[in-house]
């Protein structure tokens, strides 16, 4: 056996989630162990919603039974499950650093998280250290993107970028305030904040990026980071939630690492027109074709915010026509797992 994935829990199924398994014979590898229930707006009964939310948070929580390792890319609902604290006991969690590159609100969620952590394995109350006194680059202006020229758009842009400026600046000011998680190791649990690191079990080397934004440049979502696994002469790279990727600079660095397994989220068609406009929608586009063009994949999910209304392939066609054009695989996670369509589109 070289490498297995296992695609836990997906849209496609009719929860929100990313949940992915893989095993190498060194270790098990769980990403991403959350799931959240559909919004109002998906084409299927309530009762059905929770039913695929239990479904799928027992599909979780069996996954990570016989884990090794637990990565947590940021702390959204879907993406860690911060009430079944029995699926952490005698892991090595690599979770999303809640000191910096966080916004407030996955703050607040990260410190309900750790504080019950603390209770139940530590047996004390969570101990905030002083704030580490360091710089914090924006990591806006580290991209390419930035300049990119949109024509009659470029002067809205400039103003949108001007405000996400001063919104980083801000909560810079707060991460020197708040005070600080530290990282834990006891016997029942030890937790790390891998972002540009690498970890090397056995033969099987985790590589983890530095933090990139959950969507736009500046996006007030907050940060996420992606997780890049290798064994042998494959190596697999799950995104986390680059919603596309929009930024043309996150593509780029799926096509130099050049993966033979990608885990890619896509757009959030069904917010087309509304929290997602139709110049940063071409971006997705354009963007999700060039990774298909450029990168020599065995295949590549395309999933995670993608099926959740019953036109988003007809809205994303052009990039599922280049991979067969091509004669590349790209599917969703229901597709490759289970042979059958996603939910979406049985309703």
């Amino acid at each position: 056996m070289k490498i297995k994935v296992k695609l836990i829990c997906f849209d496609s199924y009719g929860v929100k989630s990313s949940c992915t398994s893989v095993e190498t014979p060194d270790v098990s590898i769980l990403i991403d162990p959350g799931a959240a229930i559909m919004h109002p707006t998906f084409p299927a009964e309530y009762e059905d919603k929770v039913k695929w939310l239990l479904t799928g948070k027992k599909a979780i929580i069996r996954a990570a039974e016989n884990t090794d390792i637990i990565v947590i890319s940021h702390y959204h609902w879907d993406h860690f499950l911060p009430d079944n604290l029995d699926i952490y006991s005698g892991k090595k969690i690599l979770v999303k650093n809640p000191n910096n590159y966080i916004n407030e609100s996955q703050r607040n969620r990260a410190i309900e998280f750790f504080e019950n952590l603390w209770k139940r394995y530590i047996n004390k109350q969570l101990d905030l250290r002083n704030a580490e006194d360091r710089e914090y680059a924006d990591t806006a202006e580290e991209l390419g993107s930035i300049n990119k020229d949109f024509g009659d758009y470029n002067n809205r842009r400039k103003e949108l970028l001007n405000k996400g400026k001063k919104w980083f600046i801000r909560l810079r000011d707060k991460w020197l305030r708040w005070g600080h998680i530290p990282e834990i190791k006891t016997r029942d649990i030890e937790i790390i904040y891998p972002e540009g690191k690498i970890f090397r079990f056995g033969s099987t080397k985790l590589r983890f990026t530095k933090p990139m934004f959950h969507g736009i440049e500046y996006s007030r979502v907050g940060w996420v980071f992606s997780t890049i696994i290798e064994y042998g002469d494959t190596k697999i790279l799950h995104s986390s939630d680059l919603n596309g990727p929009i930024i043309e600079d996150y593509a780029d660095f799926i096509i130099r690492e050049s993966p033979e397994i990608i885990i890619l989220d896509g757009p959030m068609t069904y917010m087309l027109g509304y929290t997602l406009n139709l110049i940063n929608f071409n971006r997705i586009l354009k963007n999700a074709v060039k990774i298909v063009e450029n990168v020599d994949f065995q295949f590549m999910i395309w999933d995670h915010h993608l099926p959740r209304e019953r036109r988003y392939r007809k809205r994303t066609q052009i990039v599922w026509e280049t991979a067969e054009k091509l004669g590349k695989t790209l599917l969703t996670a229901r597709e490759f797992e289970y042979g059958q369509k996603p939910i979406v589109e049985e309703l």
